[in-house]
């Protein structure tokens, strides 16, 4: 670490010549917005959209479906000749012949409907791929105020339950809708060609079909969407509880929580059971009205035979192919069924694949020169860093920095200090971007941070956190995280120069180690460390330790003090003071309060001007702590 030398902020004068930044709006989390679209044009469109780069596949499957709807058609009018012409007139070899064209074409369709089946469970799991895809894409670009929103349940219930539908939607309705409603065009021509006058009771369902299907619509579409919201807070509720099992269990929350979660529960099946209900009302509606029309078709059709004015082979025709006509009613009301959780599934994946990002790089935003040589660590001069009178809030008219203004030129520690909630984690969100400010400057090597590409500068900084996060993996694999490329050599020199290379030996398989599931294999210590050997090999030109030693223990700390001052030799760090040994040799101090610098300067000149941070100092000293926050 450099000597340490007084930093004064910027001026006020410096600052007046710095035009005011356009507020930002932070929409707030609207998966609670629902609305009633149950079959839209432009959601049938997109979901067809996504099938084009297959479209070959696509076409052909249609054309199969189509056939398909023919195909059962033709097997019904084979087999309802054979009844009315070779059996009811006794002739064997015609019944033969009948019967060896009927294999034929049963061989045939049920060869066909394999590849029906197996191109829609292809197409499907494509689409699907594609979907989500896009979907982790989004969610990928966007700013830290939306996962700060929008609650983990929620994004996982859109990649989970909502695609699947869609999935359902691809494979089974669209296609198998296309084969009950082809197959009962093809029986209703039939049985126009047969007799037009009882087609004409046929044509008397279909104004009762719609008024049905009106009538249930609505309610359908309501309780579907119902279901799916519901559904979508029991997972998130689910998330939230097994990240907080620490925390349950320390409170003993269990069964409070356990009582909360039942409510979920039961709301859910409270939906769940009011589609139920309405679906198990509409098709058995639906059935008993091709059953009281087939009556009227046995009514009517017997009277005109006995009348002579149709024959009975023609009876027996109209009525098998009647049959195939009123049997795929109740199918189409189950496909209507999913049809809605499929579109509300639609709405849902499409409204966060399509959401515009809070903020994103001006098109006209360039990459922040990097002057590192690759694979030289330290090979750089630090990050020269700028506030200009900035001001920050997460809410609007709520604001949490005002006019913060201060500089960190390369080589530079700048320690910010205060209680919780003083704006100390703020003031670093903005140095690396992951929020813009609502007023004010910040400048990144003299240039104005919205001018930069956001991947270039943090491709340039190094950040240990509190929460020492790992990934899943081996520890090799989180310690490669900033460089993919670094060799195993590289990665044990970084853990000697942190002094910390007996690190492997305390591991059971070494740097092949899996840490689990946020590093739950290792101990707190260890993750820290890991983290620290991360940020070394990723040789960045800002450091950013977030209150990064909290989790250590005071020997571990020992260990480390000579590894960071290495470490920031050359490079600027912005560090939120955790422990006083970190405070002391910073270059600047800036001690917050209610989101304003209260004070700054070195350690020596704070403690000389027995102010905020003398008190702060005096009272965790008097109290035997090396800790500052």
């Amino acid at each position: 670490m450099k000597p340490t030398s007084k930093q004064e902020p910027a001026s006020a004068a410096d600052t007046s010549r710095v035009a005011p930044l356009t507020v930002v709006s932070r929409p707030q989390d609207d998966a609670e917005e629902v609305t009633q679209r149950p079959l839209e044009w432009s959601l049938l469109r997109r979901i067809f959209d996504y099938t084009q780069p297959w479209s070959g596949r696509r076409n052909a499957l249609i054309v199969l479906t189509v056939v398909r709807a023919i195909q059962l058609n033709g097997l019904t009018w084979l087999f309802s000749k054979a009844i009315a012409g070779p059996i009811t007139g006794g002739d064997l070899h015609a019944l033969w012949l009948d019967v060896l064209a009927y294999a034929v074409l049963a061989l045939v369709t049920e060869g066909l409907f394999h590849f029906r089946m197996r191109y829609a469970q292809e197409l499907g799991e494509q689409v699907v791929h594609r979907l989500r895809a896009d979907l982790f894409a989004s969610v990928q670009r966007q700013p830290m105020a939306f996962f700060h929103q929008t609650k983990l349940g929620r994004i996982l219930g859109r990649m989970t339950s909502d695609i699947e539908s869609l999935r359902v939607g691809i494979q089974e309705v669209f296609f198998v809708s296309i084969v009950q409603l082809g197959q009962m065009a093809g029986a209703a021509l039939i049985m126009l060609w047969t007799d037009w006058v009882l087609f004409l009771v046929v044509l008397g369902m279909a104004p009762v079909v719609w008024l049905v299907n009106r009538r249930f619509r609505d309610r359908l579409s309501r309780y579907t969407r119902a279901a799916q919201e519901s559904f979508s807070r029991v997972t998130a509720t689910l998330a939230e509880s097994v990240n907080g099992i620490r925390v349950t269990q320390g409170f003993v929350r269990e069964d409070t929580n356990a009582g909360l979660f039942r409510r979920l529960l039961a709301d859910h099946s409270r939906h769940n059971l009011n589609l139920a209900r309405a679906s198990a009302t509409l098709n058995p509606i639906l059935e008993l009205n091709s059953q009281f029309f087939i009556a009227a078709l046995l009514l009517l059709g017997g009277w005109r035979a006995f009348h002579g004015d149709m024959e009975v082979g023609n009876l027996i025709t109209f009525f098998f192919f009647a049959n195939l006509f009123f049997s795929p009613i109740s199918v189409l009301g189950n496909q209507y069924n999913q049809a809605l959780v499929a579109m509300a599934g639609a709405e849902r994946v499409f409204k966060l694949i399509d959401r515009v990002p809070e903020w994103a790089d001006s098109p006209a935003a360039h990459d922040l020169s990097d002057p590192r040589t690759p694979g030289a660590t330290g090979s750089a001069p630090g990050i020269d860093l700028e506030f200009r009178a900035v001001s920050f809030s997460y809410v609007p008219d709520r604001p949490v920095l005002r006019a913060i203004s201060f500089r960190a030129r390369p080589g530079q520690t700048i320690a910010l200090v205060g209680h919780t909630g003083s704006g100390k984690s703020s003031i670093i969100n903005l140095a690396t971007k992951l929020y813009l400010p609502d007023s004010g400057e910040i400048l990144v090597d003299g240039q104005p941070i919205q001018a930069l590409v956001g991947r270039s500068l943090h491709r340039q900084i190094g950040l240990v956190t509190q929460q020492n996060f790992l990934f899943t993996g081996t520890v090799l694999d989180n310690l490669r995280f900033a460089r993919p490329e670094a060799t195993e050599a590289e990665v044990r020199g970084a853990l000697a120069a942190l002094g910390c290379e007996d690190l492997p030996d305390m591991l059971p398989d070494g740097l092949a180690t899996e840490v689990g599931e946020r590093g739950g294999g290792l101990s707190l210590g260890q993750r820290q460390l890991v983290c620290f050997a991360r940020a070394w090999l990723a040789d960045p030109r800002l450091v950013i330790l977030d209150e990064a030693t909290s989790a250590i223990d005071a020997l571990t700390e020992a260990r480390l003090q000579t590894a960071l001052t290495r470490l920031l030799i050359g490079r600027t760090s912005l560090v939120v003071a955790h422990r006083l040994s970190t405070i002391r040799a910073a270059d600047l101090i800036l001690v917050l309060d209610q989101g304003v610098v209260a004070e700054h300067g070195t350690h020596p000149e704070l403690l000389a001007r027995g102010g905020a941070y003398a008190r702060l100092h005096a009272r965790f000293v008097s109290g035997g702590q090396a800790t500052c926050n």
